[in-house]
């Protein structure tokens, strides 16, 4: 589906299906009682893999702020660890090798660099390369939030 639309009431739809599915579940960012992002894990794969991709953007006026590194960091404490969650084994986020924010997102995390990924999405009419960031749930200790928190106050 290449340039496809879909009308706002199916997209909800599709997330909700999602959700209840088990394969996926979108949440907003908010600040001020406005919603300045989202962030989503999809792909959600259960058995041996227990693996899911983790997707976000944030309102160009908030970028910057370290909405993104909390709400992944967020994510993966909730996807790997909270029993409430998916329990998955490892998150992996793509990202298009010129978006220097969304690299310093993952660097801030401390995601593993994985490799580049020819060809992996399609973006704006075109096949794109991306490179792959992992979380892993060995990796959590006392949390990605909280490790994330303790490093913004040094």
């Amino acid at each position: 589906m290449h340039g496809g639309f879909i009308t706002f009431n199916q997209w909800i739809q599709r997330q909700r299906r999602n959700e209840q599915h088990g394969v996926g579940a979108l949440f907003a960012i908010e600040y001020q009682m406005r919603i300045v992002g989202q962030i989503s894990l999809g792909a959600i794969s259960y058995g041996s893999m227990r693996t899911g991709v983790v997707g976000y953007w944030v309102d160009q006026c908030y970028a910057g702020h370290g909405f993104a590194p909390m709400a992944v960091a967020l994510l993966a404490d909730w996807a790997l660890t909270d029993p409430f969650g998916p329990v998955l084994h490892r998150l992996e986020i793509a990202i298009l090798p010129d978006n220097a924010r969304s690299l310093a997102v993952v660097r801030k995390v401390g995601a593993h660099h994985e490799g580049l990924r020819e060809r992996y999405m399609y973006v704006n009419g075109q096949w794109r390369d991306h490179v792959t960031f992992a979380l892993l749930a060995e990796d959590a200790g006392q949390g990605f939030a909280n490790r994330l928190a303790s490093q913004n106050l040094q």
